[in-house]
C-alpha cells in the first residue's frame, strides 16, 4: 500500500485509486511492553474511532523487552514501522536526540491539559514536545513486618545483621549502585568516579543479605516468604499490596529515585494521525484511570485521579516529597565505572 502526499490523500490498491475516505480500514502500530493497555481500553478506542471517522481501526501490538531493543530497531527503521512507543524516560532522551521521534501535534491533543505538570518538563523533554507521560514508578522498599523485627525506614537499614540472606533487589545497575550511593549522602546522578568506586565498596557489604536479583518477580517472593524485605518496582508494589495490605512501604529517607514511562510517536510513522486520537483517548480522565489501575503505576493524569477507585487511591497517587531524582544518563566513564562495580557486586553474591 503506497500513500501518495496531496490535498486529498489516496490509496493504490490493486490497481484501483480510492479516496482515503473510502477506506473500510486502518492500522494502529503500538510498540511496547506486554499488558500495557487493558483490553477494555483497547477496544474502547476502537470503537471510539470509528464512531468519530466512521472507519474501523486494527489495533497491532507489538511488544520489546528491553528499551535498549526497541533503541536498536528505531534505529534499524529509521523511525517507520511502528505508530505509537512507550519506553523508558532514560532511552527516549536518545530517541529524541536521534531524531526518531516527532513533535506532537498539540492542536489534536485536546486532553493533553490532563497530564499532572508535576511529571512534565524533564529532562529528555524539556518542554514536552515530544512525550506524553504514561505512568512513574520510584524505588520503593516494600517488607514483611510480620518476619521482620526491624522498624525500616530507609536504604541504610538494609544492612542490619538481622537481614541476612533476606533481601531481593531488582536487577538493574543504576538502581542498586544508587542505593549505596543515597546511603553516603551522593545523587544517583554523581559523575565523581571516587564517589562511585566508594559506593561500589559499600554495596559490597551488603552481600551477605542479598537473596535474590529479579526484575519480575520479587512481589511472588516476598508473598511466598522466600524473601522478607525488596526493593522493587511499583507496580511489584502494587500487587503486592493488594493481596497482603499489611506489607509496609517505605520511602527511603535518602531520597527517592523515580522514573517516568514516556509514549510518543516515531519520525515516521505511518498513522500518526491515529497515534495523536490514540494518546488524546488515553489523556481523557476515565480511560486513564482504567490505565492506571491496570498497569499499577503512579498515576501521571491529573484529571485521572478523581476517577480513580478509592480503594486503591493511595497505591496509586504519589505522595509529596521533597527529595525526588531521576536517575538520568552519565557519561560513558562514570557508566564504565557503575558497570566496574556492578560486576563486582554480582560476584560477591554469587553471580
Amino acid at each position: 500500500m503506497k500513500m501518495i502526499k496531496g490535498t486529498l490523500l489516496l490509496v493504490v490498491l490493486m490497481g484501483i485509486v480510492l479516496p482515503l475516505s473510502a477506506q473500510t480500514r486502518r492500522q494502529l502500530v503500538l510498540y511496547t511492553w506486554e499488558e500495557m493497555f487493558p483490553a477494555s481500553v483497547l477496544n474502547g478506542f476502537k470503537a471510539d474511532y470509528k464512531r468519530k471517522n466512521n472507519v474501523d481501526i486494527d489495533i497491532v501490538y507489538k511488544n520489546f523487552e528491553m528499551n535498549e531493543d526497541m533503541l536498536a530497531e528505531l534505529e534499524r527503521t529509521k523511525g517507520s514501522g511502528y505508530d505509537l512507543v512507550i519506553a523508558d524516560d532514560y532511552i527516549t532522551e536518545f530517541v529524541v536526540q536521534e531524531g526518531l521521534a516527532q513533535r506532537l501535534n498539540k492542536t489534536k491533543l485536546s486532553n493533553f491539559r490532563n497530564i499532572n505538570p508535576f511529571y512534565q518538563h524533564q529532562y529528555y523533554d524539556p518542554n514536552d514536545d515530544y512525550t506524553v507521560p504514561y505512568g512513574a514508578g520510584v524505588q520503593t522498599i516494600i517488607y514483611n513486618p510480620a518476619k521482620v523485627r526491624k522498624n525500616i525506614t530507609g536504604y541504610s537499614d538494609l544492612w542490619s545483621n538481622d537481614l541476612r540472606l533476606s533481601v531481593g533487589l531488582v536487577g538493574n545497575y543504576r538502581v542498586v549502585n544508587g542505593i549505596a550511593l543515597k546511603v553516603l549522602g551522593k545523587s544517583y546522578n554523581t559523575e565523581v568516579i571516587a564517589d562511585i568506586n566508594a559506593a561500589g565498596q559499600r554495596l559490597l557489604t551488603l552481600a551477605p543479605n542479598i537473596l535474590l536479583l529479579d526484575d519480575f518477580s520479587l512481589d511472588q517472593e516476598l508473598l511466598s516468604g522466600a524473601i522478607s524485605v525488596a526493593v522493587t518496582y511499583t507496580d511489584q508494589v502494587f500487587r503486592a499490596r493488594q493481596q497482603n495490605p499489611n506489607l509496609k512501604v517505605v520511602f527511603p529517607n535518602e531520597g527517592i529515585g523515580f522514573g517516568i514511562m514516556a509514549a510518543f510517536i516515531p519520525s515516521r510513522a505511518a498513522n500518526s494521525d491515529a497515534a495523536h486520537a490514540f494518546l488524546n483517548y488515553l489523556l481523557d480522565a476515565k480511560v486513564g484511570a482504567q490505565c492506571f489501575e491496570h498497569l499499577g503505576y503512579y498515576c501521571t493524569f491529573k484529571a485521572s485521579e478523581a476517577e480513580l477507585n478509592p480503594r486503591l487511591k493511595d497505591l496509586l497517587i504519589l505522595p509529596n516529597f521533597n527529595s525526588f531524582e531521576m536517575i538520568e544518563n552519565l557519561t560513558l566513564e562514570a557508566d564504565d565505572a557503575h558497570n566496574q562495580i556492578w560486576v563486582q557486586f554480582l560476584a560477591s553474591i554469587g553471580r
